[in-house]
């Protein structure tokens, strides 16, 4: 793994000193597009050899840097956000569910097994909820790579897209809605995470709060998802297991413990910039597997499909915000 954490940690210490130049971008997004610089040239030719680290950096090294997030989040915060945060995950959810599998097996007459993994993943939290519904619907690996690929592609079209309807005032709402229309509507916590701070940690926080809620969503979702499984096929017991984000659960935990044990700011501060360097590190490696050849393994329908979800996301989760907000 030595190999490519050097690689990753240099494109984190790049993003921020690009970051610092005053380039317009968050480190975080800018820790992305270098790592899709390296991912389409040099890690082509290393990734056997890489392949573990780019797995520990994006994968554990996000969900402990998801973790350590819960330090800038407080009751009073998740309280703040209220009932709207929640109402719109909810909606948000159920609807792309419904809509990608109308729209995928109806329409376009992709394997369903694809589509069911597309809705999840969209609606819920990426590949996380793909990995997770997997055995629900017993779909096999190439159904879990597709689904992946367009979570990657339209997930990251997200990071810059939220930020620029922002600034071009897309939507009459201000930081807070616009927090919760982030999390409550892109794909992957780490994009949610990364498109946050592309505008400031005010919408940051709110995101992240609303997206942690939604990723606590995949459990009831699993559990209905199942029972109708079992009405639609006879599936053994085990396809059927509830999965839930551990990383969710010690989010949770952690913002409870700084809502009421008060530590020094001094050691905020050190844990807050520990964070952003995790968190840059893995938005690189996350970057090193978003290559051209991932469109080739999707192919056309699931893209289709996969930007017909990203416009719903986008009109249907700013729609809503500007109810809400009004």
């Amino acid at each position: 793994m030595l190999p490519v954490l050097a690689v990753v940690i240099l494109a984190a210490l790049a993003s921020r000193e690009l970051h610092l130049a005053r380039m317009g971008l968050s480190m975080l997004t800018l820790a992305i597009l270098i790592g899709m610089l390296v991912g389409n040239t040099l890690y082509p030719r290393i990734a056997t050899h890489c392949h573990e680290g780019v797995v520990f950096s994006k994968g554990q090294l996000l969900r402990l840097g998801i973790i350590l997030y819960g330090f800038r989040l407080t009751l009073a915060q998740v309280a703040a956000v209220g009932v709207n945060s929640i109402l719109a995950d909810a909606l948000m959810l159920t609807t792309t569910f419904f809509l990608t599998c109308w729209i995928g097996i109806r329409w376009l007459n992709i394997e369903r097994h694809t589509v069911w993994l597309m809705g999840a993943g969209s609606g819920i939290c990426g590949a996380a909820a793909i990995i997770a519904t997997a055995p629900v619907v017993r779909a096999e690996s190439h159904n879990v790579i597709v689904a992946v690929a367009t979570i990657v592609i339209y997930g990251t079209v997200g990071i810059f897209l939220y930020p620029y309807m922002h600034a071009a005032q897309w939507w009459p709402v201000a930081d807070a809605p616009f927090g919760i229309y982030i999390g409550s509507s892109v794909h992957e916590v780490a994009q949610v995470v990364a498109a946050g701070k592309a505008i400031n940690d005010t919408v940051a926080n709110l995101a992240v709060t609303t997206k942690m809620i939604r990723v606590m969503m995949l459990a009831p979702f699993l559990l209905v998802l199942s029972y109708w499984m079992s009405r639609y096929a006879h599936h053994d017991s085990a396809s059927r297991r509830l999965v839930i984000p551990w990383f969710a659960l010690a989010f949770i935990g952690v913002m409870l413990f700084n809502s009421f044990i008060h530590l020094p700011p001094a050691v905020l501060d050190a844990i807050n910039t520990f964070d952003n360097w995790l968190l840059a590190i893995a938005m690189a490696a996350l970057g090193m597997t978003t290559h051209h050849s991932t469109l080739r393994q999707a192919g056309i329908k699931p893209l289709i499909l996969g930007a017909i979800v990203l416009v719903w996301l986008v009109v249907a989760g700013g729609a809503l915000q500007t109810w809400l907000a009004g």
